[in-house]
């Protein structure tokens, strides 16, 4: 069987991406990491990353005069790599129109919202300032659309009474690392319906 080679993109300590790279371990998985990339050097993520024996690469998108020039140098490591898919996992950077349509339909990231609701930053205080019942993940297809594209799956924890934003948090990010690995693999196996899942 052939393995679809996945990159995972971050920008931090890659929690997401770990729960990524030790499923795709699964010799049987249908895909594999071929390469973690990330915006910044310092990005605790690179050494988990290179400790599992994953190539590794920086763009540091400060080195760039723009959006065009940076996203322009990140595709050459992603095509050394031979990536055919995109995991965006942590990844703190706006990306153009024309970046995410040379990846269209390739290209997935996980929001700490459960989409349409809160897209952007900030989704956990937000969602205690609207006094929601329950929170979440999403995991999506990028679009040029800000959070905006297919929902590939969801899972949803309650809010608590006393909850702050890091509180909050600190529940959902377990359900991210539960809901990512499994989306994925149902995604490289042609398979769109949404996964849910409840804390």
């Amino acid at each position: 069987m052939s393995r679809r080679k996945v990159a995972i993109l971050i920008s931090g300590g890659g929690s997401n991406m770990l729960a990524l790279a030790r499923d795709m371990a699964d010799p049987g998985h249908p895909a594999e990491v071929c390469l973690v990339l990330s915006n910044r050097p310092d990005a605790g993520g690179l050494a988990r990353a290179a400790e599992m024996g994953i190539p590794t690469a920086v763009v540091d998108h400060r080195s760039y005069p723009d959006r065009a020039s940076f996203e322009a140098a990140m595709m050459a490591p992603l095509r050394e790599s031979g990536a055919e898919l995109l995991c965006l996992a942590g990844f703190m950077r706006v990306l153009t129109p024309g970046f995410i349509e040379a990846w269209a339909g390739r290209m997935l990231n996980i929001h700490p919202s459960i989409l349409p609701l809160f897209p952007g930053l900030h989704t956990h205080a937000r969602c205690l300032a609207a006094g929601m019942a329950v929170h979440g993940c999403t995991v999506h297809e990028v679009t040029p659309d800000l959070d905006s594209g297919p929902i590939l799956g969801q899972a949803v924890v309650p809010v608590e009474a006393g909850d702050t934003p890091d509180a909050l948090a600190a529940r959902v990010l377990p359900m991210e690392h539960r809901l990512y690995p499994p989306v994925l693999r149902r995604f490289v196996a042609g398979e769109r319906a949404p996964l849910a899942l409840l804390a």
